[in-house]
Order: structure tokens, then sequence, then C-alpha cells
């Protein structure tokens, strides 16, 4: 029987989206936008291949990776030996883009305040409770504070960017690293909690008197206000692509083999001190031949092509002796 041309061309898109490629991923929420954007446009090059990410943060990246009901993770804190071991198969570190976490703050007419290191772990752990505080003051001279309560925000999920705010707190408050430490998921000593950095911005955005941490793509994304802070080498930044990528230049230099590295509080004048890497974490070992060669094509893409999305989307790009490593790793991927 004679096929309708019109026909026949939907039954063959219909073939077509029907034997596309399926590849199933979870984790950090902060990478959210640019992985969208990536998975989108390697599809339209790749209509074979179609990558679906669910941004649940990192805890829940790393937790289903674990539990195999992911093909790939995502996190913005390197898994731990513990982690590690926990996995049927064992998994490699890709570093995707660089990112900064911000204290994005809502206090009405009053922008680009200054946060010391005394005053921003003050405030998290709970001692610095009003805005006039001398210790938020000392950093701002000139700037008439309220004397209204701070509300801190916190995340209340496992958050690859509580592990990067975190981390940096305890790099620059022994008070912290004793107390609430550093994790993914810690207990907090003052504040309320809200889900993704969605929540968080939500939140501070909506309560007068809030300061919360958030990537700085969401702070951007939402036109809100977010601080200076003082660095190792006591300069106070605001989080820039530029200041985001000093902060990794040391880090590419002396980069470790499986990439797992913290960048927070690094040296330099130029370097803003709350930075990170975020990872793809993708098995060693892959049995479905064609979702290996289609991850395979994507971290290829997604290294090379893809790191141009960037700058447009908030992101720093990865350092090219990064992405050159990163290359050579993909051999492994079996």
């Amino acid at each position: 029987m004679k096929i309708p041309i019109a026909v026949a061309g939907i039954m063959l898109a219909g073939a077509a989206l029907v034997s596309a490629q399926a590849i199933n991923g979870a984790g950090a929420t902060f990478p959210y936008p640019i992985y969208g954007k990536w998975f989108e446009e390697f599809r339209q090059k790749n209509p074979s291949v179609e990558i679906n990410y669910q941004s649940k943060g990192s805890g829940a990246g790393i937790a289903q990776l674990t539990e195999g009901t992911v093909d790939f993770g995502a996190s913005d804190k390197p898994m731990d030996e513990t982690q590690l071991a926990a996995l049927k198969i064992p998994a490699l570190h890709f570093p995707t883009v660089l990112g900064g976490v911000v204290p994005t703050y809502n206090l009405p007419g009053i922008p680009d305040l200054k946060f010391s290191s005394e005053a921003i772990a003050g405030i998290f752990l709970g001692q610095i409770t009003k805005w006039n505080d001398p210790r938020i003051a000392k950093a701002n001279p000139g700037v008439k504070l309220p004397a209204t309560d701070i509300i801190v925000v916190h995340r209340a999920d496992g958050s690859g960017t509580t592990f990067v705010f975190t981390d940096y707190l305890s790099k620059i408050s022994p008070a912290w690293k004793s107390g609430p430490g550093s994790n993914t998921s810690i207990k907090w000593p003052a504040g309320v909690g809200q889900q993704g950095n969605e929540g968080v911005a939500g939140m501070v955005k909506q309560t007068q008197g809030a300061i919360g941490y958030v990537e700085l793509i969401y702070a951007l994304k939402n036109k809100m206000e977010y601080g200076s802070v003082q660095n190792a080498a006591g300069v106070y930044l605001k989080a820039t692509l530029d200041t985001v990528t000093a902060a990794a230049a040391g880090a590419a230099k002396n980069m470790p083999a499986d990439f797992r590295v913290s960048i927070t509080n690094s040296p330099g004048k130029d370097a803003y001190p709350i930075a990170s890497f975020t990872w793809l974490l993708i098995p060693t070992h892959i049995p479905d031949a064609q979702k290996r060669t289609a991850l395979v094509n994507f971290l290829k893409w997604m290294l090379t092509d893809g790191q141009k999305n960037c700058a447009e989307l908030g992101y720093a790009p990865l350092p090219k002796q990064v992405v050159a490593q990163e290359l050579k790793q993909i051999s492994k991927i079996n």
C-alpha cells in the first residue's frame, strides 16, 4: 500500500521520537540553568539523544547515583571517601563550570553592603542579630543601618551550595569549624530553612531584613542585592566572573587527578572567597553502549563548545588546563 508523503513524514518523526536514547540525571540546583541550556542544545544537534535532569540538590543527586536510579549525578560538593565506597560502580568527577555563592539580603535602599569574615560568621552563628550591629557597621562607614532583626535563611535540603558556604565559614571561623562544621546538611544555629536556591532566593526577596546564601546566578536572575565579602587578602570583593575565575587560578595549576578540590578562601587579592567548581558524577562503567556513547559525546561537547554559553548565564568557564585534563579522563568510561 502506498503511504501519502505527509503521513509517512509523521510516521518517521514518531519512529525517531520512540528511538531517542533517554539519559536520566539528578542533583545540584546551582548549575541547573546552564545544564538545561546544554541538554536542549545538545538534543538539537543530536535528535536521537534526550537528557533529562532533575534539579533536586547535590545530596539527592549523590543518593540517586548510589541507588542506581539515575545514569549520572551532579553535585557542588565532591563525593567523600565514604560516599565513593558506597557506589556499586565507581564514578568519575567532571568539573563543568565555576560559580560563586553570595550573601543576598533584603534591606531596601541599602545596596553594596560589605561583610567581613567576622560579621558573616557571626550572623549565621546567630551571634549577630541586628542589622546595626557594630561588627557589620565597621566595614560600612557612612551607611545608615536599621536597628531591625536579621532573619537568617538557609537551605533545608542536602545542598552543595550549603557545602561551599559552610566550607568557607569553617576556614574563616574557628567557632564555626568546631560547631556546625561543613557538609551538605548541617544543624543550623539560627534561621529558617527553604528548599533549593530558588526557595532561599524567594524567601529573602519577600522578607525585609532577611539574609541568605545563594549561587550568584540566582541573585542575578532575581535582581537581588548581594554583598561584597572579605577575602583571604583582606579585600572586599563582589562575586563576578573574573573574581570567581581568579579563585580557581591556583587550583587549576595544582588540580588533583580526581578533580576533587576546594577553592574557598583562596589566596590572592582578586580571588572571590566563596567560589567552587560544580561536578557531573559519571559512572566508569556504562553497560548500555548507546548511553555510553551519548554521554561521552555530550561530555566532549560540554567541555569544548558548551563552555561558550557560560558567561551569558552568569557562570565562569573552566580554565583551559582543567579542560585538557578532563578530556583525557573521558577515556576511563567504558
